[in-house]
């Protein structure tokens, strides 16, 4: 997992509530295990038409949101079943940062077990950004997790809340696995300090 800490990047406008998880990566594509691949898969039913063309109207499709790493959402993001997929989907395709006035719990935690950062702010605010996004082409935001702002040079910035511990492990880059081998030393003492009867943790 990459170390998160700073992001600039143009906010793509997806002015949309109750995004589930189907909608994010549709189920008959999750025969995948790996964390890459996914993103050709994105949005699939919003992105393309029966026929398999690119649905023009669709905002990722848009020359202007084409490059997007910021993607910005209406409230209950990443709702609906559980799938570690949805979170790899979004960062395969290029986003590094997802803002909505509300998420999924368990969207957010598997997003944060990516390095893919959530950001709630106010639905006020959010909305804001969805109209500015939406006429002002090449829209930047810059997210500076450390600080825990997002700016879009504008003058404008807003403070957003985040768990500590999340906080440590994207700035870390660590998800479960990198957070259990920090311990590897520990783990191999315990493991030589364990009566030889009992069962053994092979290599």
């Amino acid at each position: 997992m990459e170390p998160f800490k700073k992001h600039t990047g143009v906010a793509v406008p997806f002015d949309q509530t109750d995004v589930n998880t189907d909608l994010i990566i549709p189920a008959r594509y999750l025969k995948r295990i790996e964390r890459t691949g996914s993103g050709q898969f994105l949005f699939y039913s919003k992105r393309f038409l029966a026929d398999g063309t690119p649905n023009p109207e669709f905002v990722l499709n848009q020359p202007q949101y084409r490059e997007g790493t910021v993607l910005v959402a209406g409230r209950n993001f990443g709702c609906g079943s559980s799938r570690e997929h949805a979170p790899w989907a979004l960062q395969d395709y290029g986003f590094k940062v997802v803002i909505a006035p509300s998420f999924a719990d368990i969207f957010a935690n598997n997003a944060a077990q990516t390095g893919l950062l959530t950001i709630v702010l106010p639905p006020e605010r959010v909305r804001q950004i969805l109209d500015i996004a939406s006429t002002r082409e090449g829209y930047q935001l810059s997210v500076d997790l450390e600080a825990q702002t997002v700016s879009d040079g504008f003058g404008h910035t807003d403070t957003f809340e985040v768990d500590a511990f999340k906080k440590h492990c994207l700035l870390n880059g660590l998800d479960a696995v990198g957070l259990t081998l920090r311990q590897e030393a520990e783990i191999a003492r315990f493991e030589r300090g364990r009566p030889a009867w009992m069962p053994r943790v092979s290599p």
